[in-house]
């Protein structure tokens, strides 16, 4: 079975940087794309930044200009660098993957377990 797995959040001041990855385990993988979800306590969940398997990429107006997602395809793994970090981009970020896992089925998305991201003085 498909496994995404995350790692990198963590506690930094305001203007700091956080580097957040999510890598896909399983075998016979084709990933149409990969996107960074947020949700804060008492919010909906958020779209962040996407990228696509050709690099095609798209980011939260809220971020643009700070965060840069990024893809390695071989190692089946985005990451999320995120720079110059406000209070308000505190949540816990998600990473989704549509994944084909079988010949002529349709993608599917599958959800890392979350990683809390926490800006504060």
């Amino acid at each position: 079975q498909v496994r995404l797995v995350q790692s990198g959040g963590g506690l930094v001041h305001p203007g700091g940087s956080l580097r957040l990855s999510c890598a896909a385990s399983g075998s016979s993988l084709v990933i149409n794309a990969m996107t960074w979800y947020r949700q804060a306590p008492g919010k909906d969940r958020d779209l962040v930044a996407f990228i696509t398997s050709g690099g095609m990429t798209n980011y939260a107006d809220s971020v643009k200009g700070r965060f840069t997602i990024s893809g390695d395809n071989a190692k089946n793994t985005v990451y999320l660098q995120m720079n110059s970090l406000k209070p308000e981009d505190t949540a816990v970020y998600y990473c989704n993957a549509a994944i084909v896992v079988g010949e002529g089925m349709s993608p599917r998305d599958f959800w890392g377990q979350g990683t809390q991201v926490t800006v504060s003085s």
